[in-house]
């Protein structure tokens, strides 16, 4: 046990300073939050991932997916996913997330499933639409519950366990289309593509009752058996001694307190922007791989999955990176730079086939980033709960409806492999992402010389600290291991000789 605990600490899953009760529960929250969580977001990655693999499996010829007929059905997904996001996480405020999210699960599973039976275009349209639609409450609905548990130096950490699902779910998916392909193919009359959504659909629909079971809701809302009276208690105290606010409902105001702000204007453009610029390791990876012509399907999916590997090592570094920097922005900066250089080395094209998997492989790495952006965001929104989970939701309809046209214009499928049009658009949006980037922080610093501190406000309002007193004094103390009382802040402001303004 104590090898264990000098390595979590080493590692800063817990930190030296931080108390047994409190190891104890966060420890309870990691179980809880992350098993359903993680569950949830990895078979909805591997039923989303299903239709690339199956399209390179032998779906593509069966339903006569030529032209850009494969990019529609891709959008189709899309145009489901979009529609309810932003009205689900608000939704998702009110109502039980442990009933809610798991009916969402199972919704997806069954179309899932069904899409293993599809005969025609048309039905794989209409079938990838309800996936879209029900799997809407997935990503952004357990994005929310994720970054509702933790303070600023265990969100990078957790957020990155998250995001590796995304790659695994579409690894396994890779190696599940391999041997479906190679063992069922042709059993019951079905092609193999068919039984990769029959089995993806049969491993989703029971992992809906692991979030019946574990699924804690949100810290102040919970109702979660295996947390004790106390523990409830001391999940609301961390957070808000931290700057994170309780809820305080849905009100007509919520729209206005997240459009009348710049925060959420600013990074749904850093998102989205971020988020694009390593798209190529993605299906144009899988389709040049196809196009060379002396590499067998297995042999392809076996290959794709050297990315999705990639990303799942680099998430967990430049997470665990993230909360030792206490920053968000750095590694995104480390990732957008190397984003930059492989996208120009695709761009030129004309290099050996060794340097473009080079290329294809390292965006995989500088991938690994892509989750801090949410953390970053959840810590910007601490004051209002219900903003930062509509915030999350509206930064990925973008994403979403950015994923509907920019394929269908500057990645379309007769384009492949070598998508000239869609390098440039890569090229162009790293080199805005990296330009913009340190803007979050020039509008903060501008905010707090007009006395305008949303973190401050929430300990003030919750009486950690008061209004002579000041914030870096209260950073300062309990980062040193410290409970600062009121006559240390005081005596430590006076020090600084800092005043503090309160935000009516």
């Amino acid at each position: 046990m104590g090898l264990i605990k000098w390595f979590s600490e080493l590692i800063g899953w817990y930190p030296a300073d931080m108390s047994q009760e409190e190891r104890k529960l966060v420890f309870k929250i990691d179980w809880l939050v992350l098993s359903f969580s993680c569950m949830a977001y990895f078979t909805k990655n591997l039923d989303v991932s299903a239709l690339t693999n199956a399209y390179v499996s032998g779906m593509g010829q069966d339903l006569d997916l030529d032209g850009n007929k494969f990019n529609y059905a891709t959008s189709m997904y899309y145009v489901g996913y979009c529609l309810f996001q932003i009205p689900s996480n608000i939704v998702l405020t009110r109502l039980p997330a442990e009933y809610y999210l798991p009916a969402a699960e199972v919704a997806w599973g069954v179309f899932t499933l069904g899409t293993g039976f599809v005969k025609t275009y048309k039905q794989l349209m209409v079938l990838r639409f309800f996936v879209g639609l029900s799997a809407t409450a997935c990503y952004v609905g357990n994005a929310h519950i994720v970054n509702s548990w933790y303070t600023r130096q265990e969100l990078g950490k957790r957020n990155a366990i998250y995001a590796c699902v995304y790659p695994l779910g579409a690894m396994f998916s890779g190696y599940l289309q391999s041997a479906a392909y190679t063992n069922l193919d042709g059993k019951h009359s079905l092609p193999g593509w068919s039984w990769l959504f029959i089995i993806c659909g049969i491993i989703t629909i029971p992992c809906s009752i692991i979030g019946v079971i574990f699924c804690p809701n949100v810290p102040d809302r919970t109702k979660s058996r295996f947390l004790t009276a106390r523990e409830k208690e001391l999940c609301v105290e961390r957070l808000l001694k931290d700057g994170f606010a309780k809820t305080r409902g849905v009100d007509r105001q919520l729209l206005k307190r997240l459009f009348g702000d710049w925060r959420i204007y600013v990074f749904f453009i850093i998102a989205n922007l971020y988020w694009m610029t390593f798209y190529p390791s993605g299906t144009p990876y899988t389709l040049w791989l196809s196009k060379l012509d002396k590499y067998s399907i297995p042999m392809i999916n076996n290959l794709s999955t050297i990315t999705q590997a990639a990303t799942v090592v680099s998430t967990l570094l430049f997470g665990f990176y993230s909360d030792w920097r206490k920053s968000r922005a750095e590694p995104i900066f480390i990732s957008g730079i190397l984003i930059l250089v492989c996208n120009v080395m695709l761009l030129v094209w004309h290099i050996p086939d060794g340097a473009k998997f080079f290329a294809f492989i390292m965006l995989g790495v500088a991938s690994g980033p892509t989750n801090l952006v949410i953390p970053w965001l959840a810590e910007t929104y601490s004051h209002d709960l219900e903003a930062r989970s509509t915030s999350i939701a509206v930064c990925n309809v973008g994403w979403v409806v950015i994923n509907l046209v920019v394929p269908l214009v500057a990645w379309p499928t007769k384009s492949a492999p070598r998508y000239f049009g869609g390098y440039v658009w890569s090229v162009v949006w790293s080199v805005i992402e990296l330009v913009i980037l340190p803007l979050p922080f020039i509008l903060e610093k501008r905010d707090k010389k007009r006395g305008v501190d949303y973190r401050l406000q929430v300990l003030i309002d919750n009486g950690i600290v008061h209004e002579r007193d000041s914030l870096e004094a209260y950073d300062d103390i309990e980062s040193a291991g410290g409970n600062p009382s009121e006559k240390e802040l005081t005596e430590k402001a006076k020090d600084a000789n800092i005043g503090v303004t309160v935000i009516n």
